[in-house]
């Protein structure tokens, strides 16, 4: 307890410092001028550029453009044209971790020329990362490194080839012989298979954890959760939900839950099971997910406890005990229920984020192995779901 307790305090501190770094500026009222380029950018790229306050400063250059704006966390910042046709502006103080932003150039939104593209708010478009004060869990090490494999697979279901990403951890070639257990990882809205392995740095995260010890090896899949052609010869309800059309996916792809439930179930773990080296059975095989992940990995389970022994939802919602039918069968079959949210979605005791440690706690009172995590001084972001990643995946597959 006492180890917890300093280790608690440590996080606590370092989360202040940044706060208070994020809220200053120097002397002069301006902006720190301690500008380094992101990490995010493409090679050689020198800018967008952050600094020790958490701003970000953009420069496009569009000599003929009359307007350039930098859309960045719901806030468009214009920027000022210099003589040399190039625009450059700055934005306020960002949360640690990455972001997705565009530039708007005579109201087009485009890509940044300068950044890596990522798949995110239904296209692929700019991120940025601002350092955080914890990076080092998803650095790259001098350390054993996985796979991270691009899967094709068929599915019935859909009636077409999906792509899915595989982890699998450094030791997996080395012993044929040895089997291991499978977490199935959703993305969140607007999101694709890709995000887990590039702005999550899921493999980074496993790799560091299991040099250091703290996590067992296993196996871990990453999906799409738009299904094609999810509007036709599926629960038409479901394809016509709120939430199905509120949220695009590639290609125009509408969010099904039936259909992405099927492809799961039905196609995507027996071909994992039958191409991997699994543990093929339902102590060792966990599902979570972020946002739209974290929803789709509540309903799969709580439907299919036969087949789910842990379960990870990352700003998702959370379980209730009035949602458990049978509470003695679920502790028996469930061996871990983890709810984790940024601090900035729980601010005020109101909304999801509030309702969402509050069932963790119902849930642990009533003898389920409940584990909440908060993200300090963050929301619904990417760092929220990179410090859930690595707080989850300690307590998975231990017995």
């Amino acid at each position: 307890m006492k180890t917890k307790i300093i280790c608690l305090l440590a996080l606590m501190a370092g989360g202040m410092g940044a706060l208070a770094q994020t809220n200053s500026t120097s002397a002069t009222g301006e902006p720190a001028n301690d500008w380094k380029p992101a990490t995010s950018n493409q090679q050689g790229k020198p800018y967008p550029q952050v600094n020790s306050e958490g701003r970000v400063r953009a420069r496009v250059i569009a000599p003929q453009a009359q307007s350039v704006q930098l859309d960045l966390g719901g806030v468009k910042y214009p920027l000022t044209k210099g003589d040399d046709g190039a625009w450059i502006g700055v934005s306020k103080p960002q949360d640690e971790g990455f972001h997705y932003y565009q530039i708007i150039v005579d109201g087009a939104q485009v890509p940044d020329p300068n950044s890596l593209y990522f798949y995110g708010a239904s296209r692929w478009g700019s991120g940025v990362e601002v350092p955080a004060q914890d990076q080092d869990f998803y650095a790259v090490k001098n350390v054993p490194h996985g796979d991270l494999r691009q899967t094709l697979y068929f599915s019935k279901n859909a009636n077409a080839v999906l792509r899915c990403f595989v982890y699998t951890p450094p030791e997996y070639e080395k012993d044929s012989s040895k089997r291991y257990p499978v977490l199935y990882l959703q993305h969140g809205g607007g999101e694709d298979e890709t995000g887990w392995g590039s702005q999550g740095h899921a493999g980074l995260i496993m790799d560091n954890l299991i040099a250091d010890g703290k996590a067992r090896p296993f196996i871990i899949v990453m999906a799409n959760s738009y299904v094609p052609g999810a509007d036709f010869g599926f629960n038409t309800n479901a394809a016509q939900s709120p939430l199905s059309r509120s949220i695009g996916g590639p290609g125009g792809r509408a969010y099904n839950p039936v259909a992405f439930a099927k492809v799961l179930l039905q196609d995507l773990i027996p071909y994992i099971d039958a191409n991997y080296r699994t543990r093929a059975d339902q102590p060792h095989r966990a599902m979570a997910g972020l946002s739209m992940g974290g929803m789709q990995t509540h309903s799969i389970t709580l439907a299919n406890l036969d087949t789910f022994s842990h379960i990870g939802i990352f700003s998702g919602g959370g379980i209730s005990t009035n949602e458990i039918t049978d509470l003695d069968a679920f502790k028996q079959k469930v061996k871990l229920v983890f709810t984790s949210y940024g601090s900035r979605e729980v601010t005020g005791g109101r909304g999801m984020g509030a309702n969402g440690k509050i069932n963790a706690e119902a849930l642990k009172q009533a003898g389920v192995n409940s584990v909440y995590f908060e993200s300090l001084l963050t929301a619904h972001e990417w760092q929220s779901w990179r410090r859930s990643l690595h707080e989850f995946a300690p307590l998975l597959f231990q017995n």
